[in-house]
């Protein structure tokens, strides 16, 4: 089958699957990418700061970036990439299929309908969880309306979690048109690197000034609004036993944005020396900041998937979530790798971190097991049923 991949941009996560959707003899995959403003150093707005990615993201599979007229990044509606010549790759490719991500991006609209055009059938792969969706009335009928629209030129829905996919069904998408993908990480990658980084665990946490047999928790996010890391913080301190002495765990804050300078203000008023920021830590260097922690929080008001869950549970850690993660409801079964907590909730949040912090080598186990059930592996099986249906319908 040969298959046809529109995309943004080369990501960090995505680049492992496609490797391994490229080795894979049954399908032949080209990727095209709409800009390339990943591959070279680039400000983040969210992080605040300029960034190189220290991993492949190109190698291991074939791909192209398209022709594109106006920004290479996608600013705003009226400011990101249109293709020139989506059309004529598909029509000069001769795919089987057309398999697109997400909907946001004007050139992802442009595949979408130069495939209806050439009679290509179409894979949907979105994050839309229904955790957070429009308000006001107009806004709420125009994003329904555009979606009802797209989706009837769909053959085929590729969902990532069952939040995902309940968002397709409530949009009329029937069984037989959706396939699992979930989203995950390189599980074998993770679980190597994290083996190779227990080695240096005890240097790790000397050079880090971390008393030994102390807990750690790890944030590992950046540090915006969305995020939530001032709850966590304020979540932290309630583990003091009477609110002056500072709390037996550590915790570390790896990663930056706006809300660094306020989040340090805040712990340096505590006056304990167990808050620690490390700022940003590139792909690289991750696997050991897992290895090294006891349980993983991630507070967030509102999460797509939260891939980071994954990542750390390959190294077989606890972990703390909000019921706003979209991973939940798949990665976490609750009170045992773990806890959900009513997103804002404080208290609710502490109590979750003591009890993962008592259990954490009883849940870290759990944790690891319950990874091993999204993989690329369920990946690629979902792919070739999707595509083995497409070819089915198609004669």
């Amino acid at each position: 089958m040969r298959l046809a991949y529109f995309v943004s941009h080369p990501i960090q996560y995505q680049a492992p699957l496609l490797r391994y959707i490229g080795a894979d003899p049954d399908i032949q995959l080209k990727v095209f990418f709409y800009s390339d403003f990943s591959l070279k150093e680039y400000k983040d707005p969210g992080f605040g700061k300029s960034i190189k990615w220290d991993i492949p993201l190109i190698e291991g599979y074939d791909s192209q970036f398209l022709d594109c007229w106006g920004s290479k990044q996608r600013e705003n509606f009226f400011r990101q990439p249109i293709a020139k010549d989506i059309f004529q790759q598909l029509k000069v490719g001769k795919f089987d299929a057309v398999w697109v991500h997400g909907w946001s991006w004007l050139c992802s609209i442009q595949a979408i309908l130069a495939a209806e055009q050439l009679g290509i059938p179409i894979l949907l792969r979105g994050e839309s969880n229904g955790l957070r969706e429009p308000t006001e009335t107009i806004k709420k009928t125009a994003k329904q309306a555009f979606l009802k629209w797209l989706f009837k030129k769909v053959s085929a829905f590729l969902y990532v979690g069952s939040l995902n996919r309940q968002f397709y069904q409530g949009y009329g998408v029937s069984e037989e048109h959706l396939f699992p993908l979930p989203y995950a990480v390189d599980n074998d990658y993770f679980q190597q690197q994290v083996t190779l980084a227990s080695a240096d665990r005890e240097e790790l946490r000397r050079s880090l000034n971390l008393e030994p047999g102390r807990p750690i928790i790890l944030y590992a996010a950046k540090l915006i609004e969305v995020k939530r890391p001032q709850d966590l913080l304020a979540a932290y301190q309630l583990l003091s036993p009477d609110g002056i002495q500072e709390p037996l765990p550590y915790l570390l804050f790896v990663g930056d944005g706006v809300l660094r300078h306020q989040l340090e203000l805040e712990a340096k008023r505590t006056g304990w020396n167990s808050i620690r920021f490390l700022g940003f830590r590139n792909q690289s260097e991750i696997p050991a900041m897992y290895d090294l922690c006891d349980a993983f929080v991630l507070p967030s008001s509102f999460e797509p998937w939260g891939l980071a869950i994954n990542e750390v549970m390959n190294a077989g850690k606890a972990v703390v979530m909000s019921d706003q993660v979209g991973c939940a409801p798949d990665l976490v079964l609750d009170g045992e790798n773990g806890c959900i907590f009513p997103v804002g909730n404080i208290e609710a949040l502490a109590k979750a971190i003591e009890w993962v912090i008592i259990n954490a080598n009883k849940a870290g186990k759990i944790s690891l097991k319950q990874i091993q059930k999204c993989s690329f592996r369920e990946d690629i099986k979902g792919l070739k049923s999707a595509l083995k249906q497409l070819t089915f319908e198609n004669g």
